[in-house]
């Protein structure tokens, strides 16, 4: 029995949802909406609002009710006040998309051979179990950097940022940024396409060149 793109559609659903997935996650890092902190009290500091993202920071100040960007601040490898849960989010987020790049590979090598029909059921499905593998990991680095950097909001952990940034070791209030989010899903979609493409084909089918008659 022949085995064609059809008899893969969990395969080739689940490369989708690995390809929007690694899309939105690698968005989510060169986004700085990771955390958002609010000054009310100008007693110390200008009124505004900061977000801290995983390789920068930006300020904006509050001017006749209208709030406009100060600067930003990309982070660099001698930023001392940098807090080790960003420095090992970075990485994550880096691993994170590597793996799904590889991850992608595999699945780009299974289904171009499944295609042309030369490969077994045993190969392809290995090739398609290698794929989802790394993207499961791959979601669940991303997780991490989303679970931790919800936890920072949440028991209100703070920065020392350098002194010529105007910001407050710790906010007035602080909220999940938008970039956030959008790495969340971008998590779950990792994880989601490794279930699809660890698809188990049908017992006995194995992949053969179609041969049409003419």
């Amino acid at each position: 029995m022949p085995l064609t793109i059809s008899s893969a559609e969990c395969q080739v659903a689940g490369f989708a949802i690995a390809t929007i997935g690694w899309i939105l996650s690698s968005t989510s890092m060169g986004l700085v909406e990771w955390r958002v902190w609010h000054m009310n009290d100008p007693s110390f500091f200008p009124t505004g609002y900061a977000c801290v993202g995983m390789w920068r920071v930006c300020m904006y100040r509050h001017h006749i009710n209208i709030s406009t960007a100060k600067f930003c601040h990309r982070y660099t490898y001698y930023d001392d006040f940098l807090p080790l849960n960003i420095r090992i989010s970075q990485h994550l987020m880096l691993l994170a998309s590597i793996l799904g790049l590889a991850g992608k590979a595999y699945s780009i090598y299974a289904l171009w051979n499944m295609h042309l029909g030369i490969l077994h059921k045993r190969k392809a499905y290995c090739s398609f179990v290698v794929s989802g593998t790394l993207n499961m990991i791959a979601g669940l680095c991303i997780l991490s950097a989303v679970l931790w950097n919800y936890y920072c909001i949440t028991t209100l952990q703070g920065i020392a940022f350098s002194p010529s940034f105007q910001l407050p070791f710790k906010p007035d209030t602080q909220e999940t940024g938008s970039a956030a989010v959008v790495a969340s899903l971008g998590a779950v979609l990792k994880l989601l396409s490794g279930f699809f493409l660890s698809y188990q084909f049908s017992p006995g089918i194995q992949v053969h060149p179609k041969i049409i008659e003419t």
